[in-house]
Order: structure tokens, then C-alpha cells, then sequence
């Protein structure tokens, strides 16, 4: 089966440093490949808030994620951090892609990276809500 590639945008809107816990450790001694789904989940709650939204009221709509895909690229041990870059791309109707580069603070060593794909959401009448404009124009 052939590796999944990644292509990432050049550009970034937002960066965050998370530092690794030891419950983000596993048995083989190193970042557990389903934390980092938490971290990113971390990191993108820290971009919208950053604009004052959270995932739950985006311009009065909420998110749901549609699709993951992360590439892992080295290990990440306990006692590093992790700089994570977010970029926001590829808008449809409903929703668009996060992208994330994530390297290790000090080295700039790379631990992957990974898109999740969002949809707009009405968390009240089950239904897909279209992007919010102003969304949309700040990540533009």
C-alpha cells in the first residue's frame, strides 16, 4: 500500500506552541499517534478563539469534522514542545480544510502533518449550515 502524501499550503495564519504531557506519552515512549489528533484539536481551538469564536458559534454557526489524515514524520517525546502552524484553505459551500505543520520547538525537527476537513454545522436542526462570510474573508 502506498504512503499517504500531504502537500501543505506555503502560507500559515496562525501558530501555537503546545508542550508534550506525559499522558501524551504511550508504552513505546513517545507522543501517542492518537494524541496528536488531540493536539491539533487544541491548536485549532486556540485559532478560533483567537478571532473569539469557539466550535460551537462561528458567526452562529458550529463545526463538525468530516475527514483526518495525519502524516507522521518523526517521534515526539515528553518534555519537548510542539510548534504547530495552522493555515485554512480550500473552501466549499459548506466547510474547508485546516491544514497543520507540526515540528518540534527547538530542533524545528518535523512530527507531521495533517489536515482535518470541517464542515459548517446547526447543531440544533442536525443540518449543514453554509461558511460564514466572515470566516471565510479572514482566512482569505
Amino acid at each position: 500500500m502506498p504512503r499517504i502524501t500531504l502537500e501543505l499550503p506555503t502560507h500559515f495564519h496562525f501558530t501555537t506552541e503546545i508542550p508534550i504531557r506525559i499522558t501524551d506519552i504511550n508504552y513505546g515512549g513517545h507522543l501517542g499517534n492518537d494524541l496528536m489528533l488531540s493536539i491539533l484539536h487544541e491548536a485549532r481551538m486556540r485559532l478560533l478563539l483567537e478571532h473569539g469564536w469557539t466550535e460551537l458559534n462561528i458567526e452562529g454557526a458550529g463545526i463538525i469534522m468530516s475527514d483526518s489524515v495525519i502524516v507522521y514524520k518523526s517521534e515526539a517525546f515528553y518534555g519537548e514542545s510542539l510548534r504547530i502552524q495552522i493555515a485554512v484553505k480550500d473552501f466549499s459551500k459548506f466547510g474547508c480544510d485546516i491544514y497543520y505543520l507540526v515540528r518540534e520547538r527547538e530542533s524545528g525537527r518535523e512530527v507531521a502533518r495533517a489536515k482535518t476537513g470541517i464542515a459548517f454545522f446547526d447543531y440544533h436542526e442536525r443540518k449543514l449550515l453554509p461558511v460564514p462570510e466572515k470566516f471565510a474573508s479572514v482566512f482569505s
